[in-house]
């Protein structure tokens, strides 16, 4: 009796701090879009070093308590890095746009418990936060992340540079999951993850260290996220995808933790609401002028032509006028493309401030004055004739001929480019706005054929806002 009192009053002291125990847990559980990207389900993924005791996940649907069917997990066994694992389970049969509860078991006691957002149909309204360039331990990354929470989205999108500076296993340890999955909303950041999903996209910061040599633990978002494997496919050393350097026992333990994520997890599409999003890799490694890659996003803005919404998502910016990054035109070349499509609204990051493009259209040059095809340089300059929308206000005239550009690369990040903030003599003549200082976030409240626009600073305050109606 004396051992089993002791038992229970140990037990009670867990559930009294809801088990939330760093023993437990190396990464706290938090929800991705899963790689089906489906409207009824999302995918809970969390991280331990313990892969002996039996692990469960139930979610409570009405009042039943329904288990997770299938969990699994991914080894991750790297050069200098603690073994760990990343387990996988999915909550389906959700209902849309509930807030439902979840629970994660250890040996059939709980230890983790949460809400979870879930994703809304095409006939509810919906909103969203669009924030790149987050991951690099800033005050003002932790402000913008309980500015974030205050809003509660029903889920964050991220256009690249999820971490910095070369997308290691490490640095989301110390610079992603405390700020954006941590216990409270206080100033060391906020409970977002394990309610909501992100979504991101890769930035250079995220995919540009390949050799597994120098860094072992680099290229983490493949084993860290959860997204649609529906995106193009090739090999390494194609247009689509750089050679992966290092030792066969390097790159072997890399591909064991990734599993069939890598390659294809960077490029994909997802409907939410009535919205579909098409992800796009921007890095310099991947040719855009590839025929095959733009015939992806081609069928794959065809195929979803009655979605209410198209939005574009990728890292470096075609239309930019801070002086930093300029000259980095390439994903110019696929604006037409984004034209024919209907796309509406284009998220970017890489510029560590704000811009906002007049609605656009824009023909590149692809040919010289002899009729001879340009060669498109990676991270170049591509000229070209745009034509701009000046009398869209997103105030009185909502209907915008051409595609926003937006650049929401000031999420938490050193700032670009401070002193061109007043000085619209600088800026590109496709620029509308431009804001470099405060760090701040994009949120959007997506009402049927509304679409309404707030960029807000660090101090909550709305410093840009636009509405466009169909």
């Amino acid at each position: 009796m004396k051992y089993l009192s002791i038992l229970l009053i140990c037990l009670n002291s867990l559930f009294a701090k809801n088990i939330f125990s760093q023993s437990v847990f190396i990464t706290k559980p938090y929800l991705q879009i899963g790689y089906e990207g489906s409207p009824n389900k999302l995918s809970l993924l969390w991280h331990t070093s313990d892969t002996t005791c039996e692990w469960g996940v139930e979610v409570k649907l009405n009042t039943t308590w329904i288990r997770s069917p299938k969990i699994y997990f991914n080894r991750v066994f790297l050069k200098n890095y603690s073994p760990f694992v990343v387990y996988h389970a999915t909550l389906q049969n959700l209902p849309n746009g509930k807030e439902v509860s979840y629970r994660v078991l250890k040996n059939k006691v709980t230890v983790f418990e949460s809400l979870a957002h879930t994703p809304k149909s095409k006939s509810q309204n919906y909103k969203f936060v669009v924030a790149g360039d987050i991951g690099a331990l800033t005050k003002n990354q932790k402000k913008l992340a309980n500015i974030m929470y205050d809003l509660n989205p029903d889920f964050v999108a991220v256009p690249g540079d999820i971490v910095y500076g070369h997308g290691l296993a490490n640095e989301y340890s110390t610079k992603f999951w405390p700020i954006y999955n941590a216990d409270n909303n206080d100033s060391t950041g906020a409970p977002l993850l394990r309610s909501i999903p992100f979504m991101a996209s890769v930035g250079n910061h995220d995919a540009n260290d390949r050799d597994m040599d120098k860094t072992p633990d680099a290229l983490a978002y493949y084993y860290f996220w959860e997204q649609p494997l529906n995106g193009p496919y090739d090999k390494e050393g194609s247009d689509l995808l750089p050679i992966l350097k290092g030792s066969d026992t390097n790159r072997n333990a890399f591909y064991e933790a990734s599993k069939n994520a890598y390659p294809k997890m960077t490029n994909f599409s997802y409907d939410y609401g009535n919205a579909h999003w098409t992800v796009i890799d921007a890095d310099h490694y991947v040719n855009w002028s590839n025929k095959e890659l733009q015939n992806w996003i081609i069928q794959d803005l065809k195929k979803s032509a009655k979605a209410k919404w198209h939005f574009v998502m990728f890292h470096q910016p075609g239309f930019n006028s801070s002086k930093a990054h300029f000259e980095e035109q390439h994903m110019r070349l696929l604006s037409p493309i984004f034209e024919e499509g209907k796309v509406d609204v284009v998220f970017n990051g890489h510029v560590h401030n704000y811009q906002r493009s007049f609605p656009l259209t824009f023909i590149p040059d692809t040919m010289d004055e002899s009729g001879a095809r340009v060669k498109i340089k990676i991270d170049g300059k591509l000229n070209g004739k745009w034509t701009l929308d000046k009398n869209f206000d997103g105030s009185k005239n909502k209907k915008p001929k051409g595609i926003i550009y937006i650049v929401t690369g000031a999420g938490g990040q050193r700032l670009y480019n401070y002193e061109q903030t007043n000085l619209p003599a600088s800026w590109q003549p496709f620029t509308d706005k431009f804001i470099s200082t405060d760090n701040t976030i994009s949120f959007i409240e997506v009402e049927k054929n509304k679409f309404q626009f707030k960029q807000i600073n660090t101090k909550g305050e709305t410093v840009d806002s636009f509405t466009i109606e169909k």
